[in-house]
């Protein structure tokens, strides 16, 4: 059985009330007609209705075949569906089974294998099988099987292809399969086929007419010798939609959901190396509609509709599915139908149909002829009318009637006629110029046709016109700034008024943008912390009911310069260069200078750099940095200025290097001294990286005994900070040298440091310290006294006293050294009731001499608690230089007390208040006052303790 169903007449899709109606309504009703005769489904066993489809079971080719069409119709007309076919498939066998004829190619050259299917009735689908069953032939760029022929195409034959190829014929419908006789591919022996230009075998033709969301395939294949490859495109150039696949490595072209806009001119090209081909079509057509249409009683119809097709169309029209014929009022021209002066009858569903041999299109749109009383529910007058003094006031009388109403209009109850500033259009529009007070009053529109009458009214006020008193006026203003733009206005107190501002163009939307503008009630306009992007038109717009005023005003905004662009160096030396920027944004207010700055790996960010000229005015675009340290890498960038202040800084240049040049840069701090035996140790402090001018930097160190002329040089390749040791045994001890220090890189030797004097390593001291003897001063001090060595080649500099508890154990060392002529010093933070042994030396720049032999000592015990609390201080004796007074005694003062202690000793013991907080000094005092005092010792509340606390002073002149 098949069922035909109503929808496939697609009469529905453009009328929606009449689709509701035919699809749910009892009142619709549809008759189904095979080939053009009506069927009687009353004595039809085999076919019946539901829904509007037609059903029929136990099929009969003979009787069933044919052409069906749908008649739907109800209350407001009928129309016509699309035409259906029903076709029975079938598949019969080819014809004869003999082997065909065996196909002689070169190889290299393209063959045609033709399938040439036996009669059938449905779709089918084509394969090939390759020698023997399952072997099916694989498509792929050099092999196609056009489902349209059947045939097999190969663009170029390989020695592989040879062999027999079966075609197999598929039906759709009946799933029936058939296969043709084997035709053998043979290789002719007469050499190899060179190469071709494509040759297109497999087309579309000329015209391809194609249905709305159908599936489109195009077909495209060419033989060629090398393999051709295969494109599309459209001729008009328009892209194809991502919808649009390429299928069999291009050789089909599938177009689904096909609709108006993919229609048009197509074109497959086939290329290789030695040329190419095109093949173009089709053009789908697609038809053009009228629209629904609803007219008044006595007014005139005309419709058109046309179809794009080849070959061109025939028209013809419908109403309610019969043929209308052109006659009296109703006229047909090529696809266009006019009716003259519509009446109710002529309403109901017209069909425009375009025919050709490819088949046939309707188009589809309702009549409604209208006959009513006139109304006013949708337009009527507003009820308060208000118009400013002198302006025109218009009057709309829209009625909706059908046939149109005769309109008049009343004031107050008398008609209005024409005068010099009273106008009454054709259409019902009343128009009043220049209107005063005098034209307040009530206003009615009577509108009358054969149906009826109906009226409308409304009350007209005429009010003063509406003044703008305060006006905002052009202003320049500085970046940050705020400002308020007034804008004040004088009106009729019967209006109703609105204010808003426009910036450039743009309506300020206050909400939005409530961090820089603000409007007030009355009208002003506020702007906070102006911007650059603030400059501009602002127009101040006065709305009323019935006027709308505007005002405006220009706000220029200054600022700092926007940054400079494209900053270059165009040339560059050792020490200058040549710099070229492009101008930046002035920001309102003219650039007066450049400030030119640079940066290298070297610098802590930007520095200013001095430029010729000095000062860069802002009408220069070039400006010469000097005064560059050779081989360094610069970056440069500039900053615009104006009377507002510094703009930004524009994008840095490119790294660029200057040149390098010898060195210009002495080191500096030449000195040295000590090291060991035979040795002349020369230090100096290195030049800077950015100050080496070039590669391959490095020292030359001069050096001659003083008194002498010749120099002894030495090159040092590291450009660090590294002491420089020379080693001699003929280097007598402590001997002067004058020595100096220059500068190299590969540009050759800089300049040389002024000339030092520099003393060669002396010897230790030869001879040990005699007469040590020690005394036990306190519990944690031991104070230790000899005798000074007597006269020695060797310079003596000062003692080293060296200490240790354990003679066992020597690693536990202590060491004490004091320079100078001193024969004495103090050793504290000791234990208590503890032996120390000890020995002095006597030392120089080259080290401590021997040792005096081992001697030792023993701390004291630790004392008592003194009631009230107690502390035991000692500090180092002051030996006075040469230039000073001779030490008297010691100064000791607590807490700022004037009431000082005078002693002559170097310990003194304290009693001191338990809950009180000292801090004590010592100064030395001699003939000349008082000494630099010692650093002040913080003493907490004694009273806290159970011990004595023992207090140890540095001298307070110690040097």
């Amino acid at each position: 059985s098949v069922s035909i169903s109503v929808n496939d007449t697609e009469f529905y899709s453009n009328y929606s009330p009449f689709i509701s109606s035919a699809r749910g309504d009892s009142c619709n009703r549809s008759v189904w007609s095979l080939n053009g005769t009506l069927i009687d489904l009353g004595n039809d066993y085999r076919r019946h209705m539901s829904g509007g489809s037609l059903i029929i079971s136990d099929l009969d080719k003979d009787q069933d075949t044919g052409v069906y069409q749908c008649t739907a119709f109800n209350a407001w007309g009928s129309i016509l569906g699309r035409r259906a076919s029903l076709q029975f498939a079938y598949l019969d066998n080819f014809k004869t089974q003999s082997a065909r004829s065996a196909v002689n190619v070169r190889e290299g050259q393209g063959v045609v294998l033709l399938c040439g299917p036996p009669a059938h009735s449905g779709e089918l689908t084509f394969a090939w099988i390759f020698n023997e069953y399952p072997y099916f032939v694989q498509q792929d760029s050099r092999r196609f099987i056009s489902q349209e022929t059947g045939s097999l195409y190969i663009a170029k034959v390989e020695r592989s292809d040879v062999g027999n190829y079966t075609c197999v014929v598929n039906n759709s419908v009946t799933r029936e399969k058939v296969l043709s006789s084997p035709t053998p591919l043979v290789l002719r022996s007469d050499g190899v086929m060179g190469e071709y230009e494509p040759k297109i075998e497999v087309h579309f033709s000329d015209s391809v007419p194609a249905a709305k969301e159908s599936v489109v395939k195009l077909e495209c294949f060419a033989l060629g010798n090398p393999v051709p490859e295969i494109s599309w495109r459209r001729t008009s150039g328009i892209p194809f939609p991502s919808k649009v696949k390429m299928k069999n490595s291009n050789a089909v072209l599938e177009i689904p959901n096909f609709q108006q806009e993919d229609a048009g001119t197509y074109e497959c090209m086939a290329e290789n190396r030695r040329g190419k081909n095109a093949a173009r079509g089709p053009k789908p057509h697609w038809l053009q509609t009228m629209a629904d249409t609803a007219l008044s009683i006595q007014e005139n119809l005309f419709w058109e509709c046309k179809a794009n097709g080849k070959p061109k169309p025939s028209y013809s029209w419908l109403k309610n599915g019969e043929q209308v014929s052109a006659e009296g009022r109703v006229q047909i021209e090529n696809g266009a139908l006019s009716i003259a002066t519509v009446n109710l009858s002529d309403s109901g569903v017209y069909q425009c149909v375009a025919e050709n041999k490819h088949g046939i299109i309707y188009s589809r749109a309702q009549l409604m002829v209208l006959a009513s009383p006139p109304s006013f529910s949708r337009s009527p007058l507003k009820a308060l009318l208000k118009a400013r003094s002198g302006s025109q006031v218009t009057l709309e009388c829209k009625p909706q009637a059908s046939p149109p109403a005769i309109s008049l209009w009343k004031k107050g109850n008398e008609i209005l006629q024409r005068t010099e500033r009273i106008t009454l259009l054709s259409n019902g529009t009343l128009m009043i110029a220049n209107v005063t007070r005098r034209d307040a009053a009530s206003y009615t529109c009577v509108a009358k046709n054969q149906f009826g009458t109906a009226s409308t009214t409304g009350r007209l006020i005429v009010t003063e016109p509406t003044r703008i008193t305060v006006r905002p006026t052009n202003m320049e203003i500085i970046v940050g700034e705020s400002i308020v733009l007034p804008c004040q206005i004088a009106c009729d107190p019967a209006l109703d008024v609105s204010f808003s501002w426009a910036f450039n163009g743009q309506l300020i939307d206050f909400q939005r943008d409530s961090n820089h503008f603000e409007r007030s009630i009355s009208g002003d306009l506020m702007i906070r912390n102006i911007q650059l992007n603030h400059g501009g038109k602002y127009i101040c717009i006065v709305d009323t009911d019935v006027e709308s005023l505007s005002t405006s005003a220009i706000l220029v905004v200054k600022g700092p310069p926007g940054p400079p662009d494209k900053v270059a160096v165009d040339e560059i030396t050792d020490s200058t260069a040549q710099l070229s920027w492009t101008l930046g944004r002035d920001n309102g207010s003219p650039i007066t200078g450049y400030i030119i700055q640079a940066r290298t790996p070297f610098t802590v960010g930007w520095q200013a750099v001095d430029t010729v000229p000095e000062m860069v005015n802002g009408n220069t675009l070039t400006a010469t940095v000097v005064g560059l340290n050779a081989w360094v890498e610069y970056e440069f960038r500039v900053v615009a200025r104006n009377v507002v202040g510094l703009g930004e800084p524009s994008p840095s240049s490119a790294k660029t290097r200057t040149e390098d040049t010898i060195p210009d840069t002495a080191p500096t701090d030449v000195g040295g001294g000590g090291g060991t035996k035979s040795e002349l140790v020369i230090t100096w402090e290195p030049v800077a990286e950015e100050l080496q001018n070039g590669e391959g930097f490095g020292y030359i160190i001069a050096f001659r005994p003083v008194g002498t002329v010749t120099w002894t040089r030495s090159v040092i390749s590291t450009p660090g900070a590294a002491p420089y040791v020379f080693r001699n045994d003929t280097i007598p001890p402590f001997s002067p040298f004058d020595v100096k220090v220059g500068a190299y890189n590969n540009r050759g030797e800089g300049p040389f440091s002024s000339i030092a004097t520099v003393y060669s390593a002396e010897e230790v001291p030869s001879m040990a310290p005699k007469r040590v003897w020690t005394r036990s001063v306190s519990a944690v001090q031991i104070e230790v006294i000899w005798e000074a060595v007597p006269t020695i080649s060797e310079r003596v500099l000062g003692y080293e006293v060296v200490y240790w508890e354990d003679d066992t154990k020597p690693e536990t060392v202590g060491k004490v050294r004091i320079s100078g002529n001193y024969t004495l010093v103090n050793i504290t933070g000791l234990r208590a009731n503890t032996v120390y042994y000890l020995c002095v030396a006597a030392f120089n720049t080259a080290g401590p001499g021997p040792q005096s032999a081992p001697i030792n000592a023993t701390t004291k015990k630790p004392r008592e608690s003194v009631p009230g609390g107690g502390i035991q201080l000692t500090w180092d004796a002051v030996v006075a230089m040469e230039t000073e007074s001779r030490v008297t005694g010691y100064l000791r003062q607590r807490n700022n007390d004037i009431n000082v202690i005078l002693i002559n000793k170097t310990t003194v013991e304290l009693s001191l208040l338990g809950n009180d907080n000292y801090l004590i000094q010592i100064k030395a005092m001699s003939e000349g006052g008082e000494g630099v005092g010692s650093e002040p010792i913080h003493i907490h509340k004694l009273s806290e303790f159970t011990f004595v606390s023992y207090a140890s002073l540095h001298s307070p002149c110690d040097h």
